[in-house]
């Protein structure tokens, strides 16, 4: 009797979901190194020129000489929504001492973008990641992922995942050293 070759588990798995298979991997390989951003860039590492990814957007008019938060998110991704009101928060307390935050979107589709940010009040700097360049030069592998920027361009911070207060805390604890 003949019988058809079984596909490998990695044959039947759908792009996408081959995709997360990897980031959930590479957050496991996060959650046991500690909590910086798995590959790509790390602390004390310049964080890429924003101009040069073909972001959907329009980029601040000036990031040089700011403290810059780069936030990767989706319209999807539950602790996201947890976190918006938190990055909104922080852009009204620092923007005047010089904190500019970029929130980056991740989602495949923009209407679903523009339906959380209906939902979601956003004040400051929001693009669109489409062709997902910029996420994988950065490395990132969980949503939300962040990355605190000094003065001089140089990631100082780097954060995977919301935790509520504890992560507030120290973003601000993060930002007022920075700020100064």
């Amino acid at each position: 009797m003949l019988t058809q070759p079984r596909k490998n588990a990695a044959q039947t798995v759908s792009p996408l979901y081959r995709r997360w298979l990897i980031a959930g991997a590479l957050l496991t390989s996060v959650l046991v190194a500690g909590s910086s951003v798995a590959g790509g860039v790390k602390p004390g590492d310049s964080f890429p020129d924003l101009a040069g990814f073909k972001l959907e957007g329009k980029l601040p008019e000036v990031t040089k000489g700011k403290v810059v938060l780069v936030d990767f998110w989706a319209s999807w991704c539950e602790p996201c929504k947890q976190s918006f009101p938190v990055m909104e928060e922080l852009h009204k307390r620092y923007a005047e001492r010089g904190l500019v935050i970029i929130a980056v979107n991740v989602d495949e589709n923009r209407p679903d973008m523009e339906a959380f940010l209906k939902k979601n009040t956003a004040t400051f700097v929001v693009l669109r990641d489409p062709n997902q360049k910029l996420v994988e030069k950065t490395g990132i592998a969980t949503m939300p992922s962040s990355f605190l920027i000094d003065r001089e361009g140089k990631v100082r911070f780097t954060h995977t995942g919301f935790r509520g207060a504890e992560t507030k805390k120290k973003y601000e604890e993060e930002i007022e050293s920075l700020v100064k």
